[in-house]
């Protein structure tokens, strides 16, 4: 088997990862290429992408780039790959960067393609209640994520996960199948095969996207909340304040549900109930705007409220 050298493109926490299975496989690991540190929190202090702190673990020469463009380029040319991979970079890779690895670029994509193609599969996959997504390495082009495939793994769907927790699920077994594709571009086995199917589109997601729709079905508005979480986080609005919801979940069986209107509110016994158009849905945690998050029922008793309607 050849042993490649190897540049890898990639950005947030579900791509350390992958970066680290290739760290540790037979092949050299040339280079690394990241988005530029960010401000996060609320001080706005400029922090490495998790990629970069990983890479700086892994002694592996850095690329800070928030455009793969003419420069970020030649800084990759100058490492004279044999194979791009990349993960969750955050960018497009076009021509000539494209051609630049004598083996061209592979990706590790969160879907099932040619389902969700985009920035965020995994969000709409669970929006849309699929109940088996996955992961597929494919080889880039310059139409988005439209490369043959030269593997997949299908990841069978609880009904409770969040986006966060699946994506964490699916970095780990994404990094695995995709280590064993590049062994077997090492060794001249890889064989890509073409997309089949209707493409879906998975664009990323806005605040807006994460307003839960109360009027909407009990599952539909669940699988939304599933989507959105963490990140963009769903919310929604009690009395004009925007309230972050940070824990849904159905009523335990063992103690039925009043009838209430979509949106309504009210204490059942210890659990915080709001109405859908079909069934209540449980609020078990969720953050008031400027407070921190808490339990549902404790923040709603101590706002003395007994029955009022989110919007």
């Amino acid at each position: 088997m050849q042993k490649l050298r190897i540049v890898f493109a990639g950005t947030p926490a579900a791509a350390v990862p992958s970066l680290e299975r290739l760290a540790a496989s037979g092949h050299d690991l040339v280079g690394v290429v990241t988005r530029r540190p960010a401000p996060l929190g609320r001080k706005r202090v400029l922090t490495p992408s998790p990629v970069a702190q990983a890479a700086a673990r892994l002694h592996v020469p850095l690329i800070e780039a928030n455009r793969l463009d003419a420069d970020a380029t030649a800084h990759v040319a100058q490492l004279a790959p044999d194979l791009g991979v990349i993960v969750a970079y955050g960018g497009l890779v076009r021509e000539p960067l494209l051609s630049t690895p004598v083996h061209g670029w592979i990706n590790l994509h969160f879907s099932l393609l040619p389902a969700w193609r985009g920035a965020a599969p995994v969000q709409h996959s669970l929006i849309a209640g699929d109940g088996v997504t996955g992961a597929a390495v494919f080889q880039l082009v310059p139409e988005l994520d439209a490369g043959g495939v030269f593997g997949t793994l299908r990841h069978p769907l609880a009904g409770d996960e969040t986006a966060g927790e699946l994506l964490d699920e699916l970095a780990v077994s994404g990094a695995q199948l995709l280590a064993g594709v590049v062994d077997d571009i090492a060794a001249g086995t890889a064989r890509a095969t073409a997309q089949v199917g209707e493409p879906s589109l998975a664009p990323k997601l806005t605040i807006d996207d994460a307003r839960l729709d109360w009027s909407l079905r009990a599952d539909a508005v669940h699988a939304r909340f599933r989507g959105v979480t963490p990140e963009p986080g769903a919310w929604t609005t009690i009395d004009e304040q925007r309230v972050k919801v940070v824990e849904l979940a159905r009523p335990l069986d063992a103690a039925p549900a009043p009838a209430l209107a979509p949106g309504e509110l009210r204490l059942d016994a210890r659990r915080l109930l709001i109405g859908t158009a079909t069934t209540p849905l449980e609020l078990r945690r969720v953050q008031p705007a400027g407070k921190p998050v808490m339990a549902a029922a404790d923040w709603w008793r101590g706002a003395g409220r007994l029955v009022a309607v989110a919007r």
